[in-house]
């Protein structure tokens, strides 16, 4: 029996060894995190100003000592005159009213009058102002629907993308005006 008493000593010294084996360790961790904090106090409070330094009372001072900055545009800009030597002739004129020419869209060429009513219809609709004119050519009558002339490129951009949400293909049409 004296074996067997031999034995479970020893098993549990080997039990106490490891868990004071795995104690040690986590011993040493949580030294470590204590001196590492207490070192960074200490380097905070190094970083600290002095107490008896500035103060916010001695700060403010100089800046209400400071002269106000003086505006002078509110007296002097309305007093300004601008002249400008330009002749009207050197002015820039519209490209259209430049080069004398109309542009309009075309958004329909039927042989019956009744398709163009209807495709003018379409576009009365869409809020645009067409007109169907008649015309003779080689190949017989033809009805033209006909946006525009448009006083600018933007409105025309507006009327042609207008009708291309319909479905309606356009056709950029420019004329002499006159």
């Amino acid at each position: 029996m004296a074996k067997t008493s031999q034995r479970k000593s020893s098993r549990g010294a080997s039990r106490q060894n490891t868990a004071n084996q795995s104690h040690g360790g986590l011993r040493w961790y949580a030294a470590g995190v204590a001196s590492g904090l207490f070192l960074a106090f200490m380097l905070y409070l190094v970083t600290l100003p002095p107490e008896g330094g500035s103060s916010p009372e001695l700060a403010a001072t100089p800046k209400a000592n400071a002269p106000e900055p003086e505006y002078e545009f509110f007296e002097v800009l309305p007093n300004q005159e601008i002249t400008v030597d330009v002749d009207p002739a050197d002015l820039p004129k519209p490209r259209s009213a430049a080069t004398g020419k109309q542009f309009l869209l075309q958004a329909g060429s039927f042989r019956q009058a009744a398709d163009a009513d209807r495709r003018r219809g379409e576009l009365l609709l869409l809020g645009l102002n067409p007109s169907v004119e008649d015309t003779r050519g080689d190949t017989g009558r033809w009805y033209r629907v006909v946006l525009g002339p448009f006083e600018s490129r933007s409105a025309m951009a507006k009327a042609r993308s207008l009708t291309a949400q319909q479905d309606i293909d356009t056709l950029l049409i420019q004329r002499n005006s006159g």
